[in-house]
């Protein structure tokens, strides 16, 4: 066998989290593209983290550069497989117990959105875009993310291909919608191996009663929303959607709450909330029926609707009749308002993937250059965990496993009911977005152990000729 030729490493411990993916590289060269794309994504940059950007070039005099189309051939022409780079981000993840998926966690899936212009970039389309709340020009693509209290990272990922861009539209066989896209990930999820206590997931989903079916039909625990303002039919003198049934519940004040149960949170940043939840009774929901529905909000004397949720969930009620047949482990209203609010973390992510690694900065056109940068952003997004963990941050406190998720054994599937220990303090969640380019204190690290990269970079240009 022909001895491989050595690898200019990368700065600091990039080089050891790198090396370990070298058997999926057949050449130097994608190698070294390899090092050289996460540390460009790591490092921080005053534009948009394009090709030029990840090289330390000008982004048009030096597009044609040697390092820049040597990055654009790794990118767009080498060989590589990225799906078995991103497997074996993953397995990484799950051979250190600080960031390994356990049973209590969740399995969120959502969509996101970005501008791109022009029409020849595969899956753009004038489309809805999540990020800025309209109609415009870009990509949207669905992904999904393993979360608990303690750490968050994406799964998987599938671009959106609008039916304008099909020759057969709607009806074209390769259409697929956006649910139909999130089945196929949850699947992805159940082939892995992963083990969650249920599929979260906002309102896109939740009213979805193809994806609802899904996960029915599959035997898999859910916790999803919907709008407050989603009809139903009922008799007239009856609530028609979730907000009327909430508000037909009786509540006083805190000290006389009726039909809501006070429930606990704890953010990350140590301070607490107390929120107030209730099974609602709606036609074809109830808190003894198969599906529930359930309101979780701040304040239910006005149930504002910045802080109120309207959850829709299989997870059986303790103590029920549904409870005694359900193959689903019994969540009582703490345990439905924990498992949601897990949601939130996705939301935390694309800030940290798009704002500190260029997640929607790419500008190549075709399917798998898109698709190997989405998967060398999470490669980097893990890394920033992989150096956490291991120089254990002095400035950031990740906190311990509950000790009822220590009990927890591995489900033989997941969704299989299991025995945990009651009365645990209340869980951690997040405290809300990062500002910084730091990913809850690891990216900002992995930042400065990077910088000697900017020694390499491009002297600057002389104002005039010697």
């Amino acid at each position: 066998m022909t001895k491989r030729s050595p690898c200019p490493p990368a700065p600091g411990p990039l080089e050891d989290y790198a090396e370990r993916f070298d058997d999926l590289f057949g050449t130097l060269a994608q190698r070294r593209g390899f090092r050289e794309y996460l540390a460009g994504l790591l490092l921080p940059r005053d534009r948009n983290k394009t090709l030029t950007s990840l090289t330390g070039a000008e982004p048009i005099v030096d597009a044609q550069a040697a390092p820049v189309q040597s990055l654009q051939f790794f990118l767009s022409e080498s060989g590589w497989d990225m799906e078995s780079v991103n497997a074996h981000r993953l397995e990484m993840l799950w051979d250190d117990s600080q960031t390994t998926p356990h049973e209590g966690g969740v399995l969120v899936i959502d969509e996101t959105g970005d501008r791109k212009d022009g029409k020849q970039t595969a899956h753009v389309a004038n489309q809805y875009l999540g990020s800025i709340g309209k109609i415009a020009n870009g990509i949207v693509s669905v992904s999904s993310v393993w979360a608990d209290e303690r750490v968050y990272y994406p799964l998987h990922i599938e671009p959106y291909e609008p039916a304008s861009r099909l020759p057969g539209g709607k009806k074209d066989p390769a259409f697929r919608t956006k649910p139909q896209l999130a089945v196929r990930l949850v699947d992805r999820a159940l082939e892995a191996g992963i083990p969650f206590r249920a599929v979260v997931a906002d309102s896109v989903y939740g009213q979805n009663a193809t994806f609802e079916g899904e996960l029915w039909a599959a035997g898999l625990p859910y916790v999803m929303s919907i709008r407050p303002s989603r009809g139903t039919w009922a008799p007239a003198e009856d609530a028609h959607t979730p907000q009327e049934a909430a508000e037909r519940l009786e509540w006083r004040s805190p000290e006389e709450p009726g039909d809501w149960t006070a429930v606990g949170r704890r953010f990350r940043d140590g301070h607490t909330e107390r929120w107030w939840a209730a099974d609602l009774a709606l036609i074809g929901y109830g808190p003894d029926r198969s599906t529930r529905l359930v309101a979780a909000t701040t304040d239910p004397g006005r149930l504002p609707a910045a802080s109120t949720w309207y959850v829709l969930t299989n997870l059986p009620l303790p103590e029920t009749l549904r409870a005694e047949e359900s193959a689903f482990e019994p969540a009582d209203l703490e345990e439905i308002v924990r498992l949601y609010g897990l949601r939130m973390w996705v939301e935390q992510s694309y800030k940290q993937v798009k704002g500190s690694l260029g997640f929607a900065d790419f500008q190549v056109r075709s399917d798998i250059a898109i698709r190997r940068h989405w998967q060398l952003v999470f490669c980097a997004f893990s890394f920033c965990w992989w150096a956490h963990v291991r120089n254990k941050r002095d400035t950031v406190t990740v906190d311990p496993v509950p000790v009822a998720q220590q009990a927890i054994e591995a489900p033989e599937s997941v969704g299989g009911k299991r025995r945990g220990r009651r009365g645990e303090p209340a869980p951690v969640m997040a405290g809300g977005a990062q500002r910084s380019a730091g990913l809850v204190g690891s990216v900002d690290h992995a930042l400065a152990l990077l910088a000697g990269v900017l020694g390499s970079a491009p002297a600057s240009r002389a104002a005039s000729a010697a």
